[in-house]
């Protein structure tokens, strides 16, 4: 099933991601009402489990908060794809089990609303609004274990209870 895109600009950091005065939340639901509330207020209200945000360069800058990318993943977005992003941002999107691509060329010839199909696998974000492949890194085995048991610590938990 394709998801809707949600696209974002070059340098998305952290506090627009999440603002600041939400950092004491600890319930991811609503973690999710408040991702992107600094570009869009309703954005939290908008999204249906399994869209994409598309993000150009240096998506999640600023200030090495988790609770980021759990808003994201909480809101329902399945992946983040997009030119590059912060370093700690990439392990914290990890950490937590969200799926994350970089592809300058899907962000590019990507427009909102277009409808994205990402085969992890295969390293492939597919355009099927404009019937455009684009490819990306696979997705290690390893990462795929950690993606499917819900994060770095669900992993080690699954693991240490085999």
């Amino acid at each position: 099933m394709a998801s809707s895109v949600y696209k974002m600009g070059d340098d998305i950091d952290t506090d627009v991601i999440l603002p600041g005065r939400y950092l004491n939340v600890t319930d991811h639901a609503e973690l999710a009402l408040h991702c992107m509330e600094g570009i869009d207020p309703d954005f939290g209200k908008k999204i249906k489990a399994g869209d994409v945000i598309l993000g150009g360069r240096n998506f999640g800058c600023g200030s090495s908060r988790e609770n980021a990318p759990i808003a994201i993943k909480a809101s329902g977005i399945s992946a983040v794809v997009a030119e590059s992003f912060a370093r700690i941002f990439f392990r914290n999107a990890i950490n937590i089990g969200l799926p994350i691509f970089e592809s300058k060329e899907a962000v590019s010839a990507t427009d909102a609303g277009d409808k994205l199909k990402i085969d992890a696998d295969k390293g492939l974000i597919i355009n099927e609004t404009k019937g455009l492949t684009f490819k990306t890194h696979p997705m290690p085995e390893f990462l795929r274990k950690l993606y499917e048991a819900g994060g770095l610590l669900q992993y080690i938990k699954k693991s240490s209870n085999q």
